[in-house]
């Protein structure tokens, strides 16, 4: 009932910038975070930065803190990453999901949007 369409990915230099979406269709729990997680291979999955509705506060890991923001639209259906200073490390497959904290994946994962990071 609750589904997550990730898009926005491709392939950018070290250095570039990439903007993710994830638009979301039905509602998701009440006190749930929105995360953005990502996943390179052969590594565990890693929350890069969430976003509670509630007041909209915002999370980041410190990997990406300072390069990263995720952000809602007004119609609040759509969770967005602007990626800038992209590194060659924030090579993975990029997943959003909800949960009441990192960890939880409360949802069916979407398809992912794959972010390559290479010169």
């Amino acid at each position: 009932q609750v589904q997550f369409v990730e898009s926005g990915g491709g392939l950018v230099q070290p250095g570039g910038s990439l903007r993710l979406s994830c638009a979301i269709s039905g509602f998701i729990g009440s006190n749930y975070y929105i995360f953005w997680y990502r996943q390179a291979p052969g590594k565990e999955r890693e929350m890069v930065a969430d976003i509670f509705p509630a007041g909209n506060s915002t999370t980041y890991s410190y990997s990406v803190k300072g390069r990263f923001t995720i952000s809602r639209d007004n119609d609040k259906n759509t969770i967005h990453l602007q990626m800038n200073s992209l590194k060659p490390e924030d090579t993975a497959m990029y997943y959003c999901n909800a949960g009441r904290y990192n960890g939880h994946y409360a949802y069916p994962w979407g398809q992912g949007t794959q972010v390559t990071v290479s010169s």
